[in-house]
């Protein structure tokens, strides 16, 4: 126990404040030092007790100064709102803390209009996952999030769910044959495919977008780690839907989850390193800092944040049209919606900046696709324009636990054993994303039901993931 981590509670028990200090502090018990946790604790307390005696120490030289300025440093920082606004919580009884102290927070910025809160919610970096937040005329890099523009796309085809079974293994191969995973991984010179994506000027025009477009080519059509698939499944509609043109019956149908790959994340992280020189938040908001439109780097954001988006779009209709070609079937339709995103739309009469980060634009009639997990059924949707939701509705079941809380707790046996009663093969994928990991879909669903009408119903049957246990990249 004695070398159990510090961390930010051990160190407020010893009187520091939520402020860069503590951040400072956690930052150098990151490293240990060789010391154990009683000593490092003592440290903490003796350079708490008089900083200006450790301004020479190599180790707490940092943190002493940090201490020393606090206050100077606190008067250069952007103000928040006393008071933060109100916000509409959906599921509010399966959203844990964490995810709604970081709503509070992200509520008091002084450009945030309004917010929302999805019933997938968990806590994330600076907004929550599932947290919906309309800004005037300023973009959050980590509001918008690492894997810009991730998305669903699903290819609904004229075959009989039946095939599914009776030719397992062709749908099998297909999948093998037409996708590929893993954090870094990507396609060799000879393998990759083009697409009018790659021509977009602004890997010409931005130097930094520049240096990434051989890495864009060489992961266009991949999909990545974490909790990104691909997958066949039944798709049954209950009654016809017009809109669509699909007839009632269940078909076979291609669902993807995947984003931006490397070319996301660096653009993600880029400017959310100039952001934070920016816009110098309080210490509880940092990841917070925002992008003024009107400025050249705000500008540059925007523009660089929706190349990753029609990147991330483009890697889809690559999966999709190859296993299109590869089963030589019809395709009767194909949806499409994306979230880690923002988007320039209208609220309350006014032009809002609207961050989705892990939320599904719910529009009135807009088509969105919410899944559950490697096993549980996921749902073709159309947005009711719920104005309290801004417009929005989860993106999935929304995680449960963590993924090293889901492999230290999770057994093998019984997933195996869920994925056998309900004919699933599965391909890949760690333990981090069995479906225990997860909330209840149908549950979050039910919370949900004043913004989407189901129109359909997804059960997956053949699923890949990632096999190394890679996160999203």
């Amino acid at each position: 126990m004695e070398n159990k981590r510090i961390n930010g509670n051990d160190l407020i028990a010893l009187g520091y404040k939520e402020n860069f200090a503590l951040g400072a502090a956690l930052k150098i018990n990151s490293r240990r030092h060789g010391l154990k946790k009683d000593e490092m604790l003592q440290k903490f307390k003796e350079v708490l007790e008089n900083p200006e005696s450790f301004l020479e120490d190599k180790v707490f030289r940092s943190l002493a100064e940090s201490l020393i300025n606090t206050e100077k440093i606190e008067s250069s920082l952007v103000r928040l709102k006393e008071e933060r606004d109100e916000y509409a919580v959906y599921g509010v009884e399966n959203i844990e803390l964490g995810a709604k102290q970081q709503m509070n927070t992200a509520m008091k910025l002084p450009v945030t209009v309004a917010g929302a809160l999805m019933p997938d919610a968990h806590q994330g970096y600076g907004l929550p996952i599932g947290g919906v937040l309309a800004t005037n005329n300023a973009v959050i890099p980590y509001g918008v999030g690492v894997d810009i523009g991730c998305r669903m796309a699903l290819s609904i085809f004229d075959l009989p769910a039946s095939a599914l079974e009776t030719q397992k293994d062709f749908f099998q191969d297909v999948i093998m044959k037409n996708s590929r995973f893993g954090a870094g991984n990507g396609f060799l010179k000879h393998e990759r495919q083009d697409h009018a994506v790659l021509d977009n000027k602004l890997f010409e025009e931005i130097p930094f977008i520049k240096n990434l477009k051989d890495k864009a080519w060489m992961q266009l059509g991949s999909s990545g780690g974490g909790n990104h698939f691909v997958e066949f499944g039944t798709l049954d509609f209950a009654e016809d839907d017009k809109a669509l043109g699909i007839a009632k019956g269940t078909y076979v149908a291609l669902l993807t989850h995947s984003g931006s790959r490397g070319l996301g994340a660096m653009i993600a992280n880029h400017y959310t390193k100039l952001a934070k020189d920016i816009c110098k938040l309080p210490y509880e908001a940092q990841n917070l800092a925002y992008l003024d439109l009107n400025s050249e780097e705000g500008l540059e954001y925007w523009l660089a944040m929706n190349l990753a988006g029609d990147y991330a779009s483009a890697c889809h209709e690559v999966i999709h049209e190859k296993v299109k070609n590869s089963l030589a079937a019809e395709r009767l339709a194909k949806v499409e919606n994306h979230h880690n995103f923002a988007w320039k739309e209208q609220l309350n009469g006014e032009e809002v900046i609207v961050h989705r980060k892990g939320a599904t634009p719910a529009g009135k009639d807009v088509m969105g696709i919410i899944p559950g997990s490697m096993a549980t059924s996921g749902f073709l949707v159309r947005g009711k324009g719920e104005e309290k939701s801004i417009n929005s509705a989860s993106h999935g079941a929304g995680r449960l636990m963590s993924r090293t809380q889901a492999i230290k707790t999770l057994s093998q046996s019984e997933l195996d054993k869920m994925l056998s009663d309900q004919g699933i093969t599965l391909i890949g994928a760690s333990m981090d994303e069995a479906p225990m990991a997860y909330k209840n879909i149908h549950a979050v669903m039910e919370a949900q039901e004043d913004l989407v009408d189901i129109v359909a119903t997804f059960s997956p049957k053949i699923v890949r993931m990632a096999a190394d246990g890679s996160r999203e990249d």
